[in-house]
């Protein structure tokens, strides 16, 4: 499934790709989501589209066995300002590839 159509499926069916694509429960996912919302990304598709993102680049570095990554206490916040850093250096134009 292209990131055109993941960003468009209903909550419930979006929240399930992302546990099942990258071990992140409902709850991870809505505090990655208002992460992201209180940084800016207002827009529904935009905020999506950096979720995906965000969880195929921490993804790298997660348990390769286990397919989720651990974050630690104040983890998650140290992780998303990193890739948000990351996407201010690419001057807003993100174009990266999903790993699938």
């Amino acid at each position: 499934m292209t990131i055109d159509k993941m960003i468009h499926l209903p909550d419930l069916s979006f929240i399930r790709l992302c546990n099942e694509d990258y071990g992140i429960n409902r709850g991870l996912y809505n505090t990655i989501d208002m992460f992201f919302y209180e940084r800016g990304f207002e827009r529904i598709i935009d905020r999506r589209k950096n979720i995906l993102y965000f969880l195929d680049h921490i993804q790298k570095g997660a348990d390769v066995e286990k397919k989720r990554a651990k974050f630690g206490s104040g983890g998650l916040k140290i992780k998303i300002d990193e890739y948000l850093l990351e996407f201010e250096k690419e001057g807003n134009k993100k174009s990266m590839q999903l790993a699938k």
